[in-house]
């Protein structure tokens, strides 16, 4: 698989969408299910290491690809925190139970609680430049958000229309007591603060925590059982799941979110360019 950042293609908005619509149209089954779970599981595997295709539509899904691993970089007017998409979709959104994308486009449209709607993917796409990268989203109809839709098809097909592929969302902890950031601090100095760095500022590939680089108070993230769950699966970094109990990933979850991060400003206006009509 070859990486490609190149971003200088000569393709219109029209032609972006029907690149998008070719990899659309191979990714989601619409009909009864021909594969147990098993096959599911396995198609989600295929897709997780699968070649891009050649020409624009490969380029454009590896173009999508990089803005999720390499986000302040190629998409540094839309983010203000120091980190990229893969901070909470590890490898690139392709780990089980690390923020996953596998599977996502086929889930949507999908009732949105917080906006009391159905929304499309672009939707969520938005929700996650508001929230976790404290910024503001692209245009839907941009290069940048029709790359990132057009990766998460790539990483889609197969997956059932309304059910995606099983076994890749968060797993669900409880604690046995309630949550301790004084015992969660002294998990944090032994076995975070190596990569996290001793501030939470983060350091080199690993994301700042707290503080004014990080994501918002209205991230999902930011909720204790969201973040405990992605800890105890994929924390300490390289270390095999579950290595930190539940009760520890809820203590060193309730450290963390007890430090100032950016507010959410709900009342902040969002305007995308406007362009001619021809352009659809």
């Amino acid at each position: 698989m070859t990486r490609n950042a190149t971003v200088r293609l000569p393709l219109t908005s029209a032609t972006l969408l029907a690149v998008v619509l070719a990899v659309a149209c191979s990714t989601v089954s619409c009909g009864p299910s021909r594969r147990a779970s098993g096959g599911a599981a396995a198609d989600a595997a295929v897709n997780a290491r699968a070649t891009f295709p050649p020409g624009d539509g490969g380029r454009l899904i590896a173009y999508g690809r990089d803005i999720v691993t390499k986000t302040p970089a190629l998409m540094a007017a839309y983010v203000r925190v120091g980190m990229s998409c893969d901070a909470c979709h590890l490898d690139a959104g392709r780990k089980a139970h690390g923020g996953s994308l596998l599977g996502v486009y086929a889930k949507f449209p999908q009732w949105n609680d917080r906006s009391h709607r159905f929304i499309a993917l672009q939707d969520r796409l938005a929700e996650c430049f508001l929230y976790s990268m404290n910024g503001r989203p692209p245009a839907y109809n941009s290069r940048e958000m029709i790359a990132l839709v057009a990766y998460i098809a790539f990483l889609s097909r197969g997956a059932k229309v309304g059910r995606g592929f099983p076994d890749q969302d968060l797993i669900a902890v409880k604690s046995t007591s309630p949550p301790n950031a004084a015992k969660g601090r002294s998990l944090y100095q032994t076995r975070c603060s190596s990569c996290h760095a001793p501030d939470g500022a983060g350091q080199g590939t690993f994301p700042p925590l707290w503080g004014p680089k990080s994501f918002n108070d209205g991230a999902g993230m930011h909720r204790l059982g969201t973040m405990a769950a992605f800890v105890r699966y994929n924390m300490p970094y390289g270390a095999p799941p579950n290595t930190l109990s539940a009760q520890e990933a809820y203590d060193v979850s309730a450290f963390v979110l007890s430090h100032a991060r950016p507010a959410f400003v709900a009342t902040r206006a969002i305007r995308f360019p406007a362009e001619p009509a021809k352009d659809f």
